[in-house]
């Protein structure tokens, strides 16, 4: 599947938010060059007149395609499956989004970011039930056990997302992962409370839905 390979920092710049595509990197703020105010990353930002409601959806929709780095027709299915399921759209799609496999281990903490959950999972070394899954977009269901090939668990660059994932404690609840077995579960579906990122799920339904 077609994937952005530019220069990411500077769609945090177009945002205007730290979106967290390099992983530990973005934590850093002597590396991180988003909050280098003297040399931002990317164009200089465009003087801004009256903020039209259509550029508002537009700019919401983008925003949450590229904090879980997923293309337009990707996420024009996402939207037309929670827009058929029981529940609120919004929170459906969102849901949806966190279920992802490459969500899950970055959520889990195995992964410094979103992207390093594609590499890993692309080359094979995550599975999902004992089975070797290679597709990002897999959604997790609750009792999965996620856990990884002998090769990669046992690298310096698992060991260092392990460490970083400790001394931050923020995984979710809905994720139970277990870093001495280098495994993971799911315990419970995702829900709205779980998304830490500032987003505003109702600004896109109503963009997909004029």
């Amino acid at each position: 599947m077609a994937r952005y390979t530019g220069p990411v920092c500077k769609l945090c710049r177009r945002e205007g938010l730290k979106l967290f595509l390099k992983g530990s990197r973005c934590l850093n703020k002597d590396k991180c060059s988003f909050e280098d105010r003297k040399n931002p990353p990317g164009p200089p930002p465009k003087k801004k007149g009256k903020i039209s409601e259509y550029s508002t959806q537009l700019r919401e929709k983008q925003k949450v395609k590229r904090i879980y780095g997923v293309l337009e027709k990707q996420f024009r299915d996402y939207f037309e499956k929670a827009n058929h399921q029981e529940g609120i759209t919004g929170e459906n799609l969102l849901q949806l989004l966190e279920r992802r496999l490459d969500n899950t281990l970055y959520r889990m903490g195995f992964a410094s970011s979103r992207a390093q959950s594609r590499n890993f999972i692309g080359h094979g070394h995550v599975l999902v039930n004992d089975h070797k899954v290679d597709i990002a977009s897999y959604q997790v269901k609750v009792g999965d056990k996620i856990s990884f090939k002998e090769k990669l668990s046992k690298t310096d660059l698992m060991d260092q997302n392990i460490k970083l994932a400790q001394s931050l404690n923020r995984h979710p609840a809905w994720v139970t992962p277990d870093y001495t077995k280098f495994t993971g579960e799911i315990a419970s579906l995702p829900a709205r409370e779980h998304v830490d990122m500032p987003i505003k799920e109702q600004v896109i339904v109503e963009l997909y839905s004029k």
